[in-house]
């Protein structure tokens, strides 16, 4: 019997949804259920042949229990050695290296010092940087956010240099990026799943909350090609096999806008009916499939595309 656990926090449908049709698709071979802790020694399995992972980008402790149940065996969606190391901006850079378009972004330094930390600390590091260089490269108005992170925690749209200076002062030891905004004339969200099962949603931002994914227009199907290709290339680059994708399309092309989504929104009172089913089936045959798969003391992870070609000193593309 294979075992599969879902680890979750406060989130209720889709954790449920998915244990039941784990279960329902897996019989007799896959069985699943809600992850159980009760001790965590170094080196030992955690009795799991696949995780999915809902909740330790909130609690660090779980994510020190899923980096031990990869160790010795566990398949984890998704990666949590490659999810610690992630971040939006490098994402950004990323895409722009494999062909997806993004909006102008730039890096910079948090405006107070971190921890045990000095001036001389940032002796590298120009002073004042080049403002005016940046500003032209990104313009305005523009979206001042955290390179990591989400929830829209400590998001600023600003109109000019002086309100981008009064918020950077608010920011603290926070490292932020800037980022150009797009208008757009559609939006989409997108889930990839297993890195390669797509869902494109059209998404309305701009609408309330449980109304957002009832947008009201027509998608080409050339624009649909292009956001669905996308989607794949980026997640298989990334090597997220549980992830959504958002695009705002100007002009005809679409723009990644977030792509860093590893735990994303699956509750069917906000995605709807038919966006839960979908989601709901696409996860649990993923984890039936690694399940069947696994081999108990490999590697069971998945590597993207991006770690595969450093690691065997090949080119990005």
């Amino acid at each position: 019997m294979k075992k599969v656990g879902i680890l979750f926090g406060q989130e209720n449908t889709f954790p449920w949804a998915f244990i039941e049709h784990v279960n329902a698709k897996g019989a007799p071979d896959v069985q699943a259920e809600p992850v159980q802790i009760s001790k965590v020694i170094q080196g030992e399995p955690c009795g799991y042949d696949v995780v999915i992972d809902r909740i330790s980008q909130d609690v660090p402790f779980y994510r020190g229990w899923l980096k031990n149940a990869a160790l010795t065996g566990t398949a984890v969606v998704n990666n949590p050695f490659w999810w610690s190391a992630d971040e939006k901006f490098f994402n950004n850079a990323l895409a722009t290296k494999i062909g997806v378009e993004v909006p102008r972004t730039v890096l910079l330094p948090s405006n107070a010092h971190p921890p045990d930390t000095t001036n001389g600390s940032f002796r590298n590091l120009t002073y004042p940087l080049d403002w005016q260089a940046i500003f032209d490269y990104v313009g305005f108005p523009a979206y001042f956010k955290p390179f990591a992170g989400g929830g829209w925690k400590n998001v600023y749209k600003l109109h000019n240099p002086d309100e981008f200076f009064k918020a950077y002062a608010e920011t603290g030891q926070l490292v932020m990026m800037l980022q150009e905004e797009v208008v757009f004339e559609q939006y989409y969200r997108c889930y990839c799943i297993d890195q390669r099962n797509v869902r494109v949603m059209p998404y309305e931002p701009r609408n309330p909350f449980h109304l957002r994914y009832q947008a009201g227009f027509d998608t080409p199907s050339e624009l649909w090609q292009r956001v669905h290709d996308d989607v794949l290339k980026l997640n298989q680059f990334l090597g997220y096999d549980f992830n959504t994708v958002e695009f705002a399309v100007r002009g005809g092309v679409p723009l990644a806008i977030d792509f860093c989504n590893p735990a994303p929104d699956a509750d069917i009172n906000s995605v709807g009916p038919k966006n839960f089913e979908w989601v709901v089936q696409a996860a649990a045959d993923m984890v039936i499939r690694k399940a069947r798969e696994h081999v108990a003391g490999r590697n069971n992870l998945s590597w993207g595309k991006y770690v595969q070609t450093a690691a065997a000193g090949q080119p990005l593309t």
